[in-house]
């Protein structure tokens, strides 16, 4: 089961990573509640793009590989943007509309399930090799 969520994240950050690197002027008018940033910044939003590429990257690893390390390091930025997401939530007054909607089935539920699977994720055996003096 985490191996589906992590692939799945992973997944789902790539093509976010996609969709903010190739279509930056489309992502920004049609995402809800990214107009109420500011302006639009073709630079920071790819910057967040390859933010969402590392941990789609990483994510995907964790999967195929079942590497805990990396589901961790992947699911970082997750985690982070998740709880970036709720305290701007709380400064507009923990409002139930399509924006908090949108925070909540897009980043805060696959961030929750990310966290879950990279720390109940099974560890793998390592090999065991000679000490080298």
């Amino acid at each position: 089961m985490q191996r589906i969520i992590l692939a799945a994240a992973g997944g789902f950050a790539l093509i976010n990573a996609a969709y903010m690197w190739a279509a930056t002027p489309h992502w920004y008018a049609t995402l809800p509640g990214v107009q109420m940033t500011g302006p639009l910044n073709i630079h920071f939003a790819r910057d967040v793009a390859l933010a969402f590429l590392s941990s789609g990257l990483a994510l995907a690893w964790a999967a195929l590989k079942t590497d805990r390390s990396a589901a961790v390091c992947g699911s970082a930025w997750l985690v982070f943007h998740a709880l970036f997401h709720i305290w701007i939530w709380s400064h507009r007054g923990f409002p139930a509309d399509l924006i908090a909607l949108t925070n909540f089935t897009g980043i805060q539920l696959p961030a929750a399930a990310v966290l879950w699977a990279a720390f109940t994720l099974p560890r793998r055996a390592l090999p065991l090799t000679p000490h080298k003096a």
